[in-house]
């Protein structure tokens, strides 16, 4: 049975606490992500161009909500954002040495 129905099908049943916040924002990021997948899924599966090109438009779409979703992550909790720095600073050194692995 669908839930569109139920207008409060989606209501939180008490206020979140911080910590609690910062988990839902990272289960909206999967949620977008999982949308993306399939959004670009479903344009790889037709060779109807209108839909290719809805399609796509609508993934970017999401990859606009996971980057909103990913600052207010980064502002919500500083060391989501100190860590996502530092794993982008790590690829950005491995792409400077061509990838290649170094010896620690």
């Amino acid at each position: 049975m669908a839930l569109l129905g139920n207008p409060f099908v989606a209501n939180i049943g008490k206020m979140m606490s911080a910590d609690e916040l910062i988990q839902a924002i990272r289960v909206d990021i999967a949620g977008e992500l999982e949308a993306i997948i399939g959004y670009e899924a479903h344009a790889m599966a037709t060779t109807d161009e209108r839909a290719k090109k809805i399609l796509h438009h609508i993934a970017d779409e999401e990859r606009q909500h996971v980057g909103e979703l990913e600052q207010l992550l980064c502002i919500l909790s500083p060391n989501d954002g100190m860590q996502t720095d530092k794993g982008r600073q790590a690829v950005i050194q491995q792409q400077q040495q061509n990838f290649q692995y170094q010896m620690q």
